[in-house]
């Protein structure tokens, strides 16, 4: 999922604020993350023009937020369709991984590799259903012989195998068929 208006390369949108509710300056939000956890009172966001927001109340179940210091109707109406943006560091810090998951800005740049050979290089990771797949850009040496230019590949067992966020490298099976074939 890239971040088209982030602020900077290394800010994620991970919501966006809609329309307001009630009359204390509640407001929707629209959630553009696996991460809920890090939708608390007091959390800090910065929006576009990287002024920091700072949510005063929260509640997932009706996904609603107050902001610090909007307390009315007329004042939350000036923050719909801001989008929130956080750090990488920010989101390492909040949002816990479990043993073998990744975030998705640490596999974006990883080379993949199947049996030795290089196909290319993650640009983009895309949501279809439930299932995540890497947007590959292919090895150029493999383009010159004709081959795609990208090719789509799930981000799931048998296709691969190990992924190595130190050494930005993915081991894959399959994956030069499923090239072949775009």
């Amino acid at each position: 999922m890239s971040n088209p208006s982030s602020p900077t390369p290394s800010l994620l949108h991970i919501a966006t604020l809609g329309r307001t509710i009630g009359l204390n300056g509640d407001m929707n939000f629209i959630m553009r993350t696996d991460f809920p956890e890090q939708f608390v009172a007091g959390a800090r966001f910065v929006d576009a023009t990287n002024t920091p927001i700072i949510l005063e109340a929260v509640n997932l179940e009706r996904k609603t937020v107050r902001l610090q210091g909007v307390n009315t109707p007329e004042a939350a109406k000036r923050y719909v369709n801001t989008k929130l943006f956080a750090s990488y560091e920010q989101t390492r810090q909040y949002c816990h991984l479990k043993a073998g998951e990744f975030f998705w800005f640490d596999i974006i740049g990883c080379v993949l590799v199947e049996e030795g050979k290089i196909l290319g290089r993650v640009i983009e990771i895309d949501r279809f259903a439930a299932i995540d797949y890497l947007r590959v850009s292919t090895d150029p040496v493999l383009t010159a012989k004709g081959e795609a230019r990208e090719f789509l590949l799930p981000y799931q067992p048998p296709f691969i195998l190990a992924t190595d966020i130190e050494r930005k490298e993915i081991d894959v099976s399959g994956a030069y068929d499923i090239l072949q074939a775009s």
